[in-house]
Parts: C-alpha cells; sequence; structure tokens
C-alpha cells in the first residue's frame, strides 16, 4: 500500500530545544500516561507552561523528580503518591496459551512492542516493551502479567537514556503510523464516495419521485464529502501546529 504524500517520518528536534523540548529529554519516554497525560510530550509541556508539576512520573522515579527540578531551578520534592509509585521496571509477558488473538492489547501498545495479527497468538517484545502498563486493562481473558525485570533497582537505576530514546523515537513512529493508516482508510473513504455520486448522477430518471430521491442521495453523499474535507483540513491544520 502506498503511503499518503502528505505525511513524512517524524523528524528530529529543533536545533534550539524550547523548554519543553529539554523536559522531554529528561523524561523515561515510557509513555504510561501515569502522570494524567496521553503521553510524555504533553506532559513536558504542562509542566513548561506551568500547568502540571515535574513529580507526576512514577517511572522517572525521585531521581526523575531530582533531574527535572535541576532543570526547572525548583526544590526537590516528593514524588506525587496519586500518580503512583516508584517501582522496579516490568515488562508485559503474554500467556501464549490464552491469548485470543483480539489485537486489544497491539492498540494500546503505544511503541508497537508487541507481535501478532487477528485471531493469532501475541507476543511481546521484551526489549522494546516500557513496562507502561496500558496493555493489560483492554485485555478480555487477562492472559497479560506485569513481570519485574530490574530486580531492586528503580526509576532511572532500571533504565537508561539510551533506552528513553530509543522509546520516544518508537512512539513518535507509532503516532506517524496511525496518522497515515488514518489518512490512508479516509482517501479510500473519499474515492468510495465520489465513485458513489457518480453512479448515483448516472441512475435513470423518469419521473418526478425518482429525481426526488436521485438529489436526496446527491445530497446525503455530496455532505459526506465536505463533512471529510472538512475534517481534513482541520486535520492538516493540527499537524501544522503540533510540527512548530
Amino acid at each position: 500500500m502506498l503511503s499518503s504524500p502528505s505525511l513524512s517520518p517524524p523528524v528530529p528536534a529543533p536545533s534550539s530545544p524550547s523548554l519543553a523540548d529539554r523536559i522531554e529529554a529528561l523524561l523515561p519516554q515510557t509513555q504510561c500516561t501515569k502522570c494524567g497525560y496521553p503521553a510524555c510530550r504533553p506532559y513536558a509541556e504542562a509542566i513548561a507552561d506551568g500547568s502540571a508539576s515535574y513529580n507526576q512520573c512514577p517511572p522517572g522515579g525521585q531521581q526523575g523528580v531530582v533531574r527535572l527540578a535541576q532543570l526547572l531551578r525548583q526544590p526537590v520534592i516528593p514524588l506525587n503518591p496519586l500518580n503512583g509509585l516508584e517501582r522496579p521496571r516490568p515488562v508485559a509477558v503474554i500467556d501464549e496459551a490464552a491469548c485470543i488473538g483480539c489485537t486489544l492489547c497491539i492498540q494500546a501498545c503505544p511503541v508497537d512492542a508487541i507481535a501478532g495479527a487477528a485471531k493469532q497468538m501475541h507476543t511481546v517484545i521484551a526489549d522494546l516493551c516500557t513496562g507502561c502498563d496500558l496493555c493489560v486493562a483492554p485485555c478480555p481473558v487477562d492472559c497479560i502479567a506485569m513481570v519485574d525485570v530490574s530486580g531492586e533497582h528503580t526509576g532511572w537505576d532500571a533504565w537508561n537514556q539510551q533506552q528513553a530514546d530509543d522509546a520516544r523515537g518508537r512512539h513518535d513512529f507509532h503516532l506517524f503510523r496511525l496518522r497515515r493508516e488514518k489518512q490512508e482508510n479516509d482517501d479510500r473513504l473519499a474515492a468510495k464516495a465520489a465513485e458513489k455520486l457518480k453512479a448515483v448522477a448516472a441512475e435513470a430518471v423518469t419521473t418526478p419521485e425518482q429525481l426526488a430521491e436521485q438529489l436526496r442521495k446527491k445530497a446525503i453523499i455530496q455532505a459526506a464529502i465536505e463533512r471529510a474535507r472538512l475534517k481534513k483540513e482541520q486535520q492538516a491544520e493540527q499537524a501544522a501546529k503540533d510540527s512548530q
């Protein structure tokens, strides 16, 4: 399947990093959402604009709080227990005998660390798993367990900068892939609607009732095409804002 020309792979961060860029670089990039934000980047932006505190990242642990406090020139404060507790780094493990191949865990994984296909057994690529826990809740048969792999080491003692950078790259590509697939699907639907409009216009009309029905069908299809066009424009505007 050809990729849409209007999308391109993620690009490197700007050469002059913003405060949000520098904060994001200090986060472990597990994309776990425990901070209360959908990913590490939105959390970094919230810290930068003052709407979130710098002690809301359990995977980074207390050492992560220290790192952020030093960057922000703020006092070191305790990790907020409302966001979770510091713990050894876990990795998801799927009971392959119990897996039903529903793909819900694959859809939930923010770094594409789960391999498999619909109605086939899934498996976790351990080296890619960030231990975010997001695959556990969607599993309808409870066949996913989080297994500690770092012994007594927690926070940044259980994770390193290279792993964080790699996870960030996979998450960026994960988002790019989802946008590309959605755009490709939207393009297919738009092409299908255009073909249907042509077919309706070509229908033979011999009575006023048939003409009224043809006009009704045209109006419905044209309205759907216009909604899709406006949505595409909004998505392009949002993508432009996100890239700034």
